[in-house]
This record gives C-alpha cells, sequence and structure tokens, in this order.
C-alpha cells in the first residue's frame, strides 16, 4: 500500500468495532489469577493504545517492530543503550544540539567515548572508525544545515565492522524516505515534529526488523520507564491520519519558498535537498522522494537574521519543526545552544543561519510574509543576541 493509504488504515477495535482507536486510559489491569498474566498487566511495560501506534510506526518504516517514547531523545537515549562502557559512538558532525548534549554531557559519565565524522564524504567515515565503535549515527538531511549522507553505503562501511547504524529519519518522515529499506539496523523520529505534525504531543520512536535489537529497545522503554502514555498515543494515531497529506503539502510549498529564497538578494545560500545545486541533492534523490519541509539559510549578517527572524508575523518562532504551522528560528541560539562551548566551533551552526519549517497555509502567503520580512528587516536596526537563553531546545 502506498503511504496515504498507509496513514489512514488502522486496526479496528476487535470487541466494539470502533474505527477510531481507543484510548486505553489505565495504568494497570486485571491478571486472570494469582499466578497467571494476561496480555495486558501495566502500561508502562504495555498498553493497547500505545500497542496499535507502535504496529503503524513499524508499518510506516517497513519494519517489523515499533516502539514508542516519551520523547525523541528518550527514543534517541533508548538507541545508545545498545552500547556499553568501555564502547564508542561514531555521529554524524551536523545533529540536533540536544543529540549533542546527551552524547557530550550523559554517556562520557557511562564511559562511552563519542567522536564525529562528516559523514558526507564517505571516504572520511572508514577512517573514523576504531575498533571500539559499535554504533554510527546519522541524521539525513541533518538538522540544521541539511546535509545528505548516503545510508546505503554508511551501512555497508558499518556492518563490514561489526557496527550498527542507526538514522534519525525526523526530517523527513516515513512518507518521503525509508532507511531500513537502505540497510540501517535502526530507524529514529522525533514523533512530535511531522508523525504528530500538530505541535500537541511529545514523543519519539525506534523502529527495526531486528529480533534482538527490539528486545534490547523493549527492555529499555520498560526499565527506565520512557514509554509514551496511552493517551499521547491515542493523540500521535490522530496525527499520523493526515501525515501524508500534511508532508505532501509541505514539501511542495517548501520548495516554492526554497527557489523564492534563492533570488532574494539578501540571502547568501539557501540549504534545501529539493533545489538541484543543493550539494546532496542528487544522492538525496536516489534514497527519499521529496526534499521536506525544512530549509535553512544565511544572510552573512547576525543582526540581519535576526531582525528577518523577528519580522515575520505568520511565521512563529519557534524551536521545533514539522508542524502545520510555519515557523522559524535561528538555531544557534535556540535548538542548538545547548552544544557545549568547546564543541561549538566544530558542531554548532553558523550564527546568521536561520531555519525556516513551512507548514500547510498557502504558500503565497507564506511568501508575502516572507517578503515584508526582508523589507522590514533591512530598515531596522540590529538588537543584541547575548539576552537569548543558551539553554532553550
Amino acid at each position: 500500500m502506498k503511504p496515504s493509504t498507509q496513514c489512514v488504515l488502522l486496526d479496528e477495535d476487535e470487541r466494539f468495532g470502533s474505527v477510531s482507536t481507543p484510548i486505553y486510559q489505565t495504568a494497570t489491569f486485571r491478571q486472570p489469577t494469582a499466578t497467571e498474566w494476561g496480555e495486558y498487566d501495566y502500561s508502562r511495560t504495555a498498553n493497547p493504545t500505545r500497542t496499535q501506534l507502535e504496529k503503524k510506526l513499524a508499518q510506516l518504516e517497513h519494519a517489523k517492530y515499533g516502539a514508542a517514547f516519551a520523547s525523541g531523545m528518550a527514543a534517541i537515549t533508548a538507541v545508545t543503550r545498545l552500547v556499553g562502557s568501555g564502547d564508542e559512538i561514531l555521529a554524524s558532525d551536523d545533529l540536533y544540539g540536544g543529540s549533542i548534549r546527551l552524547l557530550e554531557q550523559i554517556l562520557p559519565r557511562q564511559g562511552i567515548a563519542v567522536r564525529y565524522v562528516d559523514t558526507t564524504d564517505l571516504n572520511a567515515v572508514p577512517e573514523a572508525f576504531s575498533p571500539s565503535t559499535k554504533l554510527l549515527l546519522v541524521e539525513t538531511p541533518s538538522n540544521p544545515l541539511l546535509r545528505i549522507s548516503d545510508i546505503a553505503g554508511l551501512a555497508e562501511i558499518a556492518h563490514a565492522r561489526n557496527a550498527l547504524l542507526a538514522v534519525d529519519n525526523t526530517m523527513l518522515s516515513p512518507c518521503l524516505q525509508n532507511p531500513l529499506d537502505l540497510g540501517a539496523d535502526l530507524v529514529i523520529h522525533s514523533a512530535t515534529k511531522f508523525l504528530c505534525g500538530h505541535s500537541d504531543v511529545m514523543s519519539g520512536a525506534v523502529v527495526t526488523n531486528s529480533d534482538e535489537l527490539y528486545r534490547q529497545i523493549a527492555f529499555v522503554q520498560n526499565a527506565e520507564g520512557a514509554a509514551l502514555s496511552p493517551f499521547d498515543s491515542w493523540l500521535l494515531l490522530r496525527g499520523i491520519k493526515t501525515l501524508a497529506l500534511r508532508v505532501g503539502c509541505q514539501t511542495r510549498n517548501a520548495l516554492q519558498v526554497a527557489e523564492f529564497l534563492a533570488a532574494r538578494s539578501e540571502v547568501r545560500a539557501v540549504y534545501y535537498p529539493g533545489l538541484k545545486d543543493h550539494p546532496g541533492h542528487e544522492l538525496h534523490s536516489k534514497q527519499a522522494t521529496g526534499g521536506g519541509s525544512v530549509i535553512s539559510l544565511t544572510t552573512g549578517d547576525v543582526d540581519l537574521s535576526k531582525r528577518l527572524v523577528e519580522s515575520t508575523r505568520l511565521c512563529s518562532i519557534a524551536v521545533s519543526f514539522g508542524s502545520v504551522n510555519s515557523s522559524i528560528s535561528l538555531p544557534c541560539y535556540m535548538s542548538h545552544a545547548s552544544i557545549p562551548e568547546s564543541m561549538r566551533s566544530r558542531l554548532a551552526p553558523p550564527p546568521d543561519l536561520i531555519r525556516l519549517s513551512i507548514g500547510i497555509e498557502d504558500v503565497d502567503d507564506v511568501i508575502s510574509d516572507l517578503t515584508q520580512a526582508f523589507e522590514s528587516a533591512s530598515g531596522t536596526c540590529g538588537g543584541d543576541l547575548k539576552g537569548l537563553s543558551a539553554t532553550m531546545g
């Protein structure tokens, strides 16, 4: 079935025939006897509503198993639990700031080493591996520079060295890219973004085809108590019903916005894999079916970028992306502000970089908003960026 059909095709309630998955808003379940377990016992371990969601997540990513978590970071953390003390994680050098915070400030306390490599360069990746490397963690497209990595090529490199490949597919959603089909072992989502699509659920997901990897992920999900709640599982199921429609509209809108931005004299560079002059466009076109709805751009002037962001009226200043509403931000000062000072010269995005997430509004209205923002920003004095919080995102 096509993604648009998969998104709306949900299992009916076997007992009453409800065409909308019921919310089993219960913490515990009655057991058949004092010594026997029923199918469900405690919602931290498993819940019928979450089970339906996890089946849907697996189906969309062409996987056998799915696990739903309370946030995208909880999902990434569960994947890092596959690595033990003394082992090493090799990661892309363009990642979400929260992922870098986990890799740099939490995992070293557990004896796990982390190193970074430009995963867009397949020649550099093998040289970056060490005998201790057990996991290669990548984003493609990456956040926020939209860099493209060869998933099939990275899978071959990792597997030849007895390492796992985990791909964060948040930026595209399973409607546009399916990394498991290209050789990845695990796929991660911040389901808060496109899968939900309405900015009203914090959630994450891990999917895999491996029986053993799923057993380990599910164990962490239960043992650490990071599973998604029944009500949030239901909200996410509801959001997924319109996923293909939303992503299709957002992708079409984003391409028009990217072309508009590329023609503006104030813009120094546009980063969007749907544009033919994007460095990873050809590779991206082979492993994905669309450019997504996230666009980044630079102006060469931090003050101009700040004024531009603050001058938009339709695009909300927000740290997240993937919602039906368009948003805009300066990643260096928001979503990536938590990158440690010692790593900022290598891992932080440029301070003048603007990230746009294009929604489902009429694209002419979005372009009109950006047009007036450029005009306003060009005639306004700059402000001081120091007051922006370094703890956001």
